[in-house]
This record gives C-alpha cells, structure tokens and sequence, in this order.
C-alpha cells in the first residue's frame, strides 16, 4: 500500500497547490488501476472516471511530442478526431516505456496533471456532464474527486469532443434499448 509521501503522490499534490487547489487524495489497498476498477472502488459511475490516456505525435528528428487525453472511462479515443483538434497529423498510442518516460508516471497512475514536462492536455466533453470526476493520483492505488471545470483549470486542458461514437452510444441505440425495455416490460 502506498502512503501520501510517495513521490509520485507528492508531484501530483504539489501541481494542484501551485494553482491554489488543495487535493483530498484516498489510498486505496486494492488497485484502481482500469477504469472499472476505480468506479468499483470509490462507488462512482464508470463515466465518472477519468481516463489519463497518453499518445505521442512523432516529429521528422525523432521526438515525441505527448498529448494527455482525459477521457470519461465509459470512452474510447477516436485517434482521427484527435488528430483533427490538436492539428497533428500522425498520431499514436504511446507505449509504456513512452509513457513513463514522457509523463514521469506509470500506466494505471497517471494522473491528468504533474507531469515531468509540459504536454498538451485534451478533455473528453463527456466529462463535463458529471458534478465530480475522479482521476488518478499518481500511483495505481491513489485517487481524488475533482469537478471537471478545476480539473480542465488544473490540467490546462481544452475540452472538445475526442471519444469514439459506436452504435451502442447512438440515440438509435437508446431508442432500441427504450423499446426492448417496453417490450419485455
């Protein structure tokens, strides 16, 4: 079990402080590491999680440039709308050996802000719907509750719309689930 002196921890709190933000941190003893995890954890909607997905943008001299995206757990990223709102043309799944080495965290951890150097921030709008968020800590066990507005404040995150549409979340889809449900009434 980790404790609040963790480093990583303590790079996340430090973040929040400089921006006048003072983070309730919960350690939990079981991971929190998958979305589904987490809201099984802290009894929160799977929507209510927040995502810290980290993907890179290859440059002609070889370098990564990060882009954290934080993302409602119930979505996916869409990588063409992505590409379409940062205005990068080549976008892809960093690896974990990128993640760490481009966030300083590890993936099941990574927080939404403190990261080892400046990255671009994109915030899923689906988030926004929600009164509280919950998002990672710095390690797979620590979480905190945060509104979305001070989390976009303390990510310096743009919002825009970057989660995959599927049928299952089309209002075709809630209509066919809403007969279903009337049918077998």
């Amino acid at each position: 079990m980790t404790d609040l002196s963790h480093p990583a921890i303590q790079r996340v709190i430090e973040a929040a402080s400089r921006k006048g933000v003072a983070l309730d941190i919960t350690i939990f003893s079981d991971s929190t590491r998958t979305a589904e995890e987490a809201a099984a954890t802290v009894g929160a909607e799977l929507g209510q999680i927040v995502k810290s997905l980290v993907f890179v943008a290859p440059r002609l001299d070889g370098r990564l440039v990060p882009i954290v995206c934080l993302v409602s757990g119930r979505n996916l990223v869409d990588i063409s709308l992505l590409a379409a709102v940062t205005g990068e043309s080549a976008i892809r799944r960093a690896t974990a050996v990128e993640v760490r080495e481009l966030t300083g965290f590890s993936i099941g951890g990574i927080p939404p802000f403190g990261h080892g150097r400046n990255v671009q921030t994109v915030m899923d709008q689906d988030l926004g719907v929600y009164e509280w968020v919950w998002a990672a800590a710095g390690t797979d066990t620590a979480v905190f509750r945060v509104s979305p507005g001070t989390l976009r404040m303390l990510a310096n995150a743009f919002v825009a719309p970057i989660a995959e549409t599927s049928w299952m979340h089309s209002p075709r889809a809630a209509a066919a689930e809403q007969r279903l449900q009337f049918e077998t009434g």
